[in-house]
């Protein structure tokens, strides 16, 4: 991966802004201290989000193809809206995860994970391996997503492939042959949502009646399933794979001295699910002394940020409530700021609360595997069992 900044200290010395050359046929600004990349994400006057959907990887007219017959399109809508219509989409869909709804779920949830737990604790009490991903995380923010926002009725399993394909086409290095396998992928699910778009009632049907096309509602989906689902789950497995090399942690939770949510919030800063964000230079400009030019890629650090020494007190420590720990930009800043932080911290903290006691006498038989891209790590799986 690009940026694989949880595995390797930050350097003292790390240049505030790199330039990456000629990365798959395009020169990056890499973005690296906590204060410049939350002075990019501040400034959507001097940098834009429009670059936030270009593949990584360009897609070749074969795999264009595909996504057009299928009808795909995903106009400026939330990641990607530098426009004026911005303000009136993010209001619509941040009324439907307002915190007093997501407040009102965690009853819910929290005897949805409980159940979830038992059931994982049996199998580890007989003898046998259980993935925390699969079993666990991987379509929990899925199933709370449904509860605020109309999705369309689909198995979890076809909308977890839908998603983690949208990730890959988008974000990570492909060869031309998986790119057409994944443009078929997010085609066909795409497709779904079109259809849905136009029946579908709650933030859909308020998104119809504000007068915005069906493309629109569909790119507002695409995002909520993307960001909203795919990311929270895979926050939630590295969570709690990095809580079991935290035996002092662990211990902290169970005698309350540690305080879940300041758990939470330091897995956001060590263990973001996305590590880089983009932005897209709009006229010449500087930043720390470095000439950015117009129409400059830049990537925005955002996992390397979150280990700034100059904003927290032991940038390589898991160390819950310590000086910093909460001005982690894994959710973004500004006005493209992640719209669900609080209902992904809500799931964070009510697995965190319920799994922990499961995880102080567990060995690790498989950890989670991040495949190589630029913003996501999406990890497969998760297998512990008992010592």
């Amino acid at each position: 991966m690009l940026f694989r900044s949880w595995q390797e200290p930050v350097e003292q010395t790390w240049p505030d802004v790199v330039t990456v050359p000629d990365h798959l046929g395009v020169d990056h600004l890499v973005v690296t201290r906590h204060a410049l990349v939350r002075q990019v994400l501040a400034d959507p006057d001097t940098f834009r989000p429009d670059n936030a959907l270009d593949a990584v990887t360009p897609i070749p007219v074969a795999s264009l193809r595909v996504l057009a017959g299928h009808g795909f399109r995903l106009p400026p809508t939330l990641a990607n809206n530098g426009g004026a219509s911005h303000p009136e989409i993010r209001g619509i869909v941040a009324d439907a995860l307002h915190p007093h709804r997501v407040a009102a779920l965690r009853p819910w949830l929290t005897t949805l994970v409980r159940e979830r737990v038992d059931r994982l604790r049996a199998a580890l009490d007989a003898g046998h391996p259980v993935d925390l991903y699969a079993d666990l995380a991987a379509d929990l923010p899925l199933l709370v997503l449904a509860r605020l926002v109309d999705l369309p009725e689909a198995p979890a399993a076809t909308v977890k492939e839908f998603t983690r394909a949208a990730l890959e086409l988008f974000w990570a290095p492909v060869d031309t042959g998986r790119q057409r396998a994944l443009a078929d992928t997010v085609g066909r699910f795409h497709a779904v949502l079109r259809e849905f778009a136009g029946t579908g009632d709650g933030m859909v049907g308020r998104l119809r009646t504000a007068g915005h096309p069906p493309e629109v509602v569909v790119g507002a989906l695409f995002f909520l399933l993307v960001a909203g689902q795919e990311t929270t789950s895979q926050f939630l497995t590295l969570l709690l794979h990095r809580l079991t090399r935290e035996p002092a942690v662990l211990a902290g939770l169970r005698d309350g001295t540690v305080g879940v949510e300041d758990v939470v919030e330091e897995g956001l800063r060590l263990e973001p699910p996305i590590v880089t964000w983009r932005r897209v230079a709009v006229r010449d400009t500087t930043l720390a002394g470095t000439a950015v030019p117009e129409g400059a890629s830049l990537v925005l650090w955002l996992a390397r940020a979150g280990r700034d020494p100059a904003v927290v007190a032991a940038p390589e420590e898991f160390a819950p409530g310590q000086r910093g720990s909460r001005r982690h930009l894994a959710f973004g800043a500004g006005a493209h700021r992640c719209v669900g932080a609080q209902l992904s911290r809500l799931e964070a903290a009510v697995v965190v609360a319920e799994t922990a006691p499961l995880l102080t006498d567990v060995a690790v038989r498989r950890a989670p595997w991040c495949p190589d891209n630029l913003s996501f790590r999406m990890p497969d799986a998760f297998v512990v069992a008992r010592r």
